[in-house]
């Protein structure tokens, strides 16, 4: 039974949406909220925002009947036509009783005017209610959009491409019927002849109320939750604000999608995805504009010249930190007060349309309506394949830009608030994620739309996997205002309502549905198994055979054994054997564990070993927000040793420290990630939740990742461990390690040493599976003592001979001495330094370090005996021949010659 969350947290009326921090120790307690609040001056400026238009059409009465509303929703009128004749109000309904008269019926609502727009489509028709979205039809586009079912009406807007960059109303307005173009809760409508070069959104009436849930609003024109590309108003640089809207909104231009075009082809030149399974993957945690930026890029484009970079170093496949559509100006409209710098959301962590590349993550940002931008981000993905490495997108399905009930109303919020968000019975959030709202991913129509999703940049973008963050929200029970529990509040609609909202599922409607659909079989799903409610569900995630996931347990674990932490040592080899504990059930195996030290959330490898504390001072936010428990060590003596101010002593030790995260990631079964920067030992300075920094902090060092000795040989020893465990299998088992294959020892062989205040592991491995007969036994130590120990080794098998591979207490580049690039002399020398330890079976491992050996065959192999033939089995005797005559005596040597 998976764990539940027994907390409900709703997001008080003043509240605000927050930003992102590290969430994941499973000593999370049920509820907590670890985030901090966004400016407040910042949502209010931004929620306070109606129109960004002054638009021609007057906002019904929001509380009128369906009637009414429909007969104000006529389109704008061209100049010189002449108004609909009114029709005339109907005579009054008698009363039922003398004392309480009837009221007037409603007036009778005008016929609907629908009508071709030259240049951009003939008259209207119909449509369809599938698919979803707006797609080419044989001869125009059909749109077809979910609302609630108590919208009352609907507008498809259509703007101009040059309309919508001046900021200008829309270019025209077509009202739906509700008799024609309304199939159940779909609003569809099909233009003949459309024009590709046009710009689509909604306008949806209905009640706004917010203690019941609705938050229907005339005034916006409403982003497709299913657009394929996008545009915001004249926005075309990161970064830059809009120069065409009113003062106060320039943050926040009109949204609008862009139709399909039938000359939008894409030339994949017969590259395919390198198709991997996940055991061979090395993963490498990056964001589209932190890539390059410093070099001047931040693009799609710029990431391609840097592919030839990621294969040399071994990572196979790049997960990409949120790229659909999000609006990094979101925090902008008050400057850092500590820096002064504009604050950015530069993780991307606040989707507004899952369905489009970020636009301006493009060079070619806004041209050919946005769909330049798709083009360009399908490049990359064919580059990447051609480079042998596959393409994982970061997935946001647990929240949306639109914040709590005081927030934006961009998309979602406006065609069926109640349906795409948990909403509690006052119309108040529930907030599992931390961010202002949550994503009701189990209801049926988001569970529809998600997969709709996924399916679409898999089949579109050739897209190789998914990391789905704050996965354990998608497990969780819906909200339905449909199904109403006894005391008439929203409801789940499971079991009679005997399931409460938010509980977690043992087989949640969404997962099952991702994992059992044909078209996402064979795609990577990776679950960051945790929420901000408190659920924690690492080692339990609904995973049907299928679910890998950050293994928050490794991260936390692994940093406790290498800073020194008693008690560890078990637990330590745990992470090494892939964490069984936690996967080895329902049949899952050591790939399924995503092995990390580091990540987006937190600190870098380089600040983990010199930061006792976080310094967030830069966010703005008094240093109060970011995660406190980082289980780091500044290796010195105390917090005045952080960062610059630490001795030579521990400066040394911090890059010993980082090397031993690398070899204890890299000799762990399972598959080791590597968040971007870290391989060079990248410092954002003690921060720990960089999520509004647009800079240094958040760049790619190029001139020190490509420079060994500007990064003191950690990213050469990060490439050769990683080139190590690609080739040796017995770091790369399918199943986890037994008594067969892994044997431990402490400090003399096959005397493990589990104790509490041990600090000192040691195993050999060895791969016994088909197509592994000749792999070599492995050895590794780790000594987190503050002591050197010795170390009597294991005997090697019968014909090998100790090697050393890595030993992380020595300098760059004898740390990875198992390597081509050291000069033969160098090496030689190092090596006869060494080899007497190792041919006696001892040698030392010193304080806070690793050592890696394999078992190197110095004999050749004894050639495998000849199986005998059975007798029955031979051959029919031929003939005999003729017996051969005895051969000749060899006449007697010579006798020595007379004296």
């Amino acid at each position: 039974m998976l764990a539940q969350c027994q907390t409900v947290r709703l997001v008080a009326p003043a509240a605000l949406a927050r930003p992102r921090a590290t969430i994941g120790s499973r000593k999370v307690a049920l509820g907590q909220h670890r985030v901090q609040a966004k400016s407040v001056k910042s949502r209010v400026v931004v929620s306070s925002r109606r129109s960004i238009v002054t638009h021609a059409v007057q906002p019904p009465d929001q509380d009128m009947s369906e009637a009414e509303a429909l007969s104000q929703q006529q389109p704008p009128m061209p100049e010189g036509a002449a108004p609909p004749e009114a029709a005339a109000p109907a005579a009054p309904a008698e009363a039922a009783a003398p004392a309480a008269p009837a009221e007037p019926a409603a007036p009778t609502a005008p016929p609907l005017t629908q009508k071709a727009y030259p240049g951009l489509f003939d008259m209207p028709t119909a449509g369809t209610a599938q698919p979803m979205g707006a797609t080419l039809s044989a001869d125009g586009v059909n749109f077809a959009v979910y609302a609630a079912p108590e919208c009352l009406g609907v507008h498809l807007c259509i703007w101009k491409p040059e309309d919508l960059k001046a900021g200008k109303d829309p270019t025209v307005e077509i009202p739906l019927d509700p008799t024609t173009n309304r199939t159940g809760n779909t609003w569809h409508i099909h233009l003949p002849k459309a024009s590709d070069q046009m710009l689509y959104g909604y306008r949806v009436n209905g009640q706004k109320d917010q203690h019941k849930g609705h938050h229907f609003d005339w005034d916006n024109v409403l982003l497709d939750p299913y657009a394929k590309a996008v545009l915001s108003g004249d926005r075309k640089k990161y970064g830059e604000q809009s120069t065409a809207c009113a003062v106060g909104e320039e943050c926040w231009p009109q949204y609008a999608g862009a139709v399909p075009s039938r000359t939008d082809n894409f030339d994949w030149e017969g590259v395919t995805s390198p198709n991997y399974t996940l055991s061979e993957l090395c993963i490498y945690e990056s964001h589209v504009r932190g890539l390059t930026a410093q070099e001047g890029g931040g693009t799609y484009d710029d990431i391609i010249p840097k592919l030839p970079y990621f294969k040399r170093m071994g990572f196979n496949a790049l997960e990409l930190l949120p790229m659909h559509e999000f609006n990094e100006l979101e925090y902008s409209t008050a400057t850092n007060p500590v820096t002064g710098e504009m604050r950015y959301n530069f993780w991307g962590y606040s989707t507004v349309n899952f369905f489009s590349p970020k636009q301006l993550y493009a060079k070619s940002a806004g041209d050919d309506c946005g769909r330049a931008a798709n083009k360009e981000f399908k490049t990359l993905v064919k580059e990447c394949h051609r480079n042998g490495i596959e393409v994982i997108l970061d997935v946001v399905f647990n929240h949306t830009a639109e914040g709590n009930e005081r927030g934006l109303s961009l998309s979602f919020r406006g065609l069926d608030n109640r349906t795409y968000y948990m909403v509690a019975p006052q119309g108040e959030f529930y907030n599992y994620s931390g961010c202002g709202n949550t994503f009701n991913c189990n209801h049926p129509v988001v569970r529809e739309f998600i997969v709709d999703c996924l399916k679409y940049w898999v089949t579109e973008y050739h897209i190789d996997g998914f990391r789905f963050d704050l996965a354990s929200i998608m497990t969780r029970a819906p909200s339905n205002w449909q199904a109403p529990n006894d005391e008439g509040h929203p409801g789940t609609g499971m079991d009679n309502n005997e399931i409460g909202v938010g509980e977690a599922l043992d087989d949640p409607p969404l997962v099952s549905a991702i994992s059992n659909d044909p078209i996402l079989g064979k795609v990577k799903l990776i679950a960051e198994a945790w929420d901000a409610g408190g659920l924690y569900q690492v080692g339990s995630f609904p995973h049907y055979g299928k679910w890998a996931e950050w293994n928050g347990r490794f991260r936390d674990d692994t940093r406790n054994f290498i800073r020194g932490f008693d008690g560890y040592a078990g637990i330590f080899a745990e992470c090494i054997c892939g964490s069984p504990t936690l996967y080895s059930q329902g049949g899952r195996k050591p790939h399924h564990s995503i092995n990390f030290i580091t990540c987006h959330d937190g600190f870098t490898l380089r600040d983990l070993v010199s930061y006792n504390d976080k310094h967030n001072d830069a966010n703005g936010e008094n240093n109060q927000d970011g995660d406190e428990n980082n289980q780091s060590w500044n290796c010195g003596l105390g917090p005045n040793e952080d960062g610059i101010n630490a001795t030579p002593v521990a400066k040394m030790l911090r890059d010993r420290q980082m090397r031993n995260f690398f070899t204890a990631l890299f000799v762990s079964q399972g598959i080791p990630m590597i968040h971007m920067g870290d391989e060079y030992g990248h410092t954002k300075g003690g921060n720990n939740n960089t999520y509004c920094h647009d800079n240094d902090m958040n760049w790619m060092d190029w001139n020190i990742a490509k420079d060994p000795v500007k990064n003191a040989g950690l990213s050469r020893f990060m490439r050769l461990m990683r080139a190590f465990k690609a080739r040796q299998p017995a770091l790369r088992l399918s199943e986890f390690p037994n008594e067969n294959n892994i044997q431990w020892h402490g400090h003399h062989p096959n005397e493990p040493m589990w104790d509490e205040e041990s600090r000192f592991v040691a195993f050999t491995v060895k791969s016994h599976e088909a197509g592994a007969e000749n792999s070599e036994t492995i050895y590794c130590a780790f000594n987190a003592h503050h002591l050197p120990a010795k170390v009597v080794l294991p005997d090697p098998p019968d014909g090998c001979a100790w090697r050393m591979v890595a030993d992380s207490a020595l300098q760059p580049p004898y740390d990875f001495l198992d390597a081509d690039d050291i000069p033969a002399q160098s090496k030689a020398a190092a090596e006869a330094m060494i080899r007497p330890s190792l041919a006696s079976n001892v040698y030392t491992v010193m304080d806070r370090g690793s050592v890696v050996l394999r078992a190197e065959r110095v004999a050749p192999l004894p050639p495998p005996p000849v199986p005998e033939v059975p007798a029955a089995a031979a051959a029919p005797a031929a003939a005999a021949p003729a017996e051969a005559p005895p051969a000749e005596a060899a006449p007697p040597p010579p006798e020595a010659p007379p004296p």
